[in-house]
């Protein structure tokens, strides 16, 4: 049989390389640390998991739901942001439930991208920001993130195409590299989307998880931001729920209508009471959440300055789960996912490798904040065994550091 024309479209899943190591490790017995996916190991609050019960045990919750969600689940969004960042949402025509992030994401380029319509996306990226709109049949345009000024590289990238691009995609706190935006950025990038014509696609998924008295804007909170696009927020990553797949999209009404009527002929929405039990999380939870970003933020300050005692400098982020990790020099030519390599064999310890996130990721590998503190200093532990190998080596080469 022959290969499928979208299937190869879609190169190998680089992570998978360090996820089959870590499993066979793991299967020798061997005690890994996993820093790698960005996979919450905190519980769902109680409350939430209480509700939850109770609802699946009214047998009416058990028929199909409304696809785009049910209408209390989008109010309570819509209360979420008024709360949040005064924006007014119509629960009614701005708001859809997803089934996370990533589906409503994919589903959202399938509604929009048509086939050979260009899509500016950052580089690096979470990976389905670059593969949904490829396998929507668009084709994709990387802008750098690291180098330069970003705004004027999406400009740069815009002018470079024709016909022009049709979407951009945007993420911040960003995965993989924690970059972090003022709302003046987005100012900017809805004048330039109404100026191009240009639909702005803004995933929030990281909006909570912000430190020293850094907050993260809402792109919505921009005059005109409903014009031109839509954002995604998802509840795994505030609420400790990865698993339960619940998240949003919202802002312009015709995107949202469209995706609406997509996710209509695909699914019936999710198990009611899952619906009904995130209800009570975005209403009820908002302190909750605060206590949740400072185990974070303690997670962040052990491993950072645990990697700086090593020799290995790296920055705070101010947002998201993560740490992106520059290569320590005397490393740099072994290349991202080799480096990864050689932390899972030397140090027992799994990160993800920046090449897995597009070009732009190279040099660097990204750490998860999944572990508790005494986890992470263990990996520590391991990461200063592994570098002791290649330290005395580094210095005959005239190293000072690593």
């Amino acid at each position: 049989m022959e290969d499928f024309e979208r299937i190869k479209r879609l190169p190998p899943y680089v992570f998978s390389l360090i996820n089959e190591m870590k499993h066979k490790a793991r299967i020798m017995g061997e005690d890994i640390i996993d820093l790698g996916m960005g996979n919450p190991d905190l519980p769902t609050p109680e409350v939430v998991v209480n509700k939850l019960i109770e609802a699946a045990r009214n047998p009416k919750n058990h028929r199909y739901s409304a696809s785009k969600g049910i209408y209390k689940l989008r109010l309570a969004l819509a209360n979420w942001y008024k709360r949040r960042f005064n924006v007014e949402l119509d629960p009614e025509t701005e708001i859809v439930v997803t089934i996370g992030s990533k589906e409503g994401f994919s589903h959202l380029m399938l509604a929009i991208v048509g086939q050979g319509d260009a899509v500016l996306v950052p580089t690096p990226t979470y990976p389905i920001h670059w593969y949904a709109p490829i396998i929507a049949g668009g084709y994709v345009r990387g802008v750098p993130l690291l180098h330069g000024d970003f705004f004027e590289n999406i400009v740069a990238a815009y002018n470079e195409i024709l016909p022009p691009p049709r979407v951009l995609v945007l993420s911040f706190p960003h995965n993989p590299t924690t970059m972090t935006v003022e709302l003046d950025f987005f100012r900017k990038i809805v004048y330039f989307a109404k100026e191009k014509g240009i639909i702005v696609i803004h995933d929030f998924a990281y909006a909570d998880l912000v430190y020293d008295g850094y907050k993260a804007p809402s792109f919505l909170q921009v005059e005109g931001a409903k014009d031109v696009g839509v954002e995604l927020f998802t509840m795994s990553k505030s609420y400790n729920m990865p698993g339960w797949r619940v998240g949003f999209a919202a802002g312009n009404s015709v995107i949202i209508s469209s995706l609406a009527k997509l996710k209509s002929y695909l699914d019936y929405g999710m198990f009611q009471p899952i619906q009904i039990a995130s209800i009570v999380a975005l209403n009820e939870l908002d302190e909750w959440v605060k206590s949740n970003v400072e185990v974070y933020r303690r997670r962040r300050d052990v491993l950072c300055e645990g990697l700086k005692n090593i020799g290995w400098e790296v920055e705070k982020p101010k947002g998201s789960m993560f740490v992106w990790a520059k290569i320590p020099e005397p490393f740099n030519s072994m290349g991202s996912l080799n480096f990864s390599k050689f932390l899972l064999e030397k140090a027992k310890v799994a990160v993800s490798p920046g090449i897995g996130f597009g070009e732009g990721g190279e040099g660097y590998v990204r750490f998860a904040l999944v572990e508790n503190e005494q986890r992470i200093k263990q990996a520590l532990r391991g990461i200063r065994r592994a570098f002791y190998g290649m330290w005395k080596d580094a210095l005959a080469r005239g190293y000072k550091s690593l």
